[in-house]
């Protein structure tokens, strides 16, 4: 019995160390856009791309106009992270890495990591501001 207590305790562990595991992946440089600004822009393409990495988002907060579709778009830098924009309906995460949805109402809506990513997860926060 205390094998199986043990064995379930180091799997624990194991996954909950992974969540936060870096993992290195070769990329070619994405081109210049306002996504990496945190801003959607105005013409045909409405990206908004949000980099997660241990414990924080690449902004502290992102603008987008009203009125247009967002493509959201999750990228996990470090670490395993999944996103959830209240009020919006928007959530991706290990298996939904891309959410597209109409920018209707201004405001300030929380964005959150929903995946239990370590000791700095309950702080991993950042805005979406969707302004006129």
């Amino acid at each position: 019995m205390k094998r199986l207590i043990m064995l379930a305790v180091a799997v624990c562990l194991i996954f909950a160390l992974s969540a936060c595991g870096t993992k290195e992946e070769a990329k070619a440089p994405a081109p210049a856009s306002n996504a990496a600004s945190g801003t959607a822009s105005t013409g045909a393409s409405n990206d908004l791309k949000l980099v997660a990495s241990n414990f924080k988002f690449d902004q502290a907060e992102y603008k987008v106009k009203k009125g247009q579709d967002i493509t959201v778009t999750l990228e996990n830098k470090e670490g395993m992270h999944g996103v959830e924009i209240k009020g919006l309906n928007v959530k991706l995460d290990g298996s939904t890495k891309t959410k597209t949805f109409k920018a209707d109402k201004e405001g300030t809506y929380d964005i959150i990591c929903t995946v239990p990513c370590g000791s700095g997860h309950i702080n991993m926060k950042s805005k979406l501001i969707v302004e006129s």
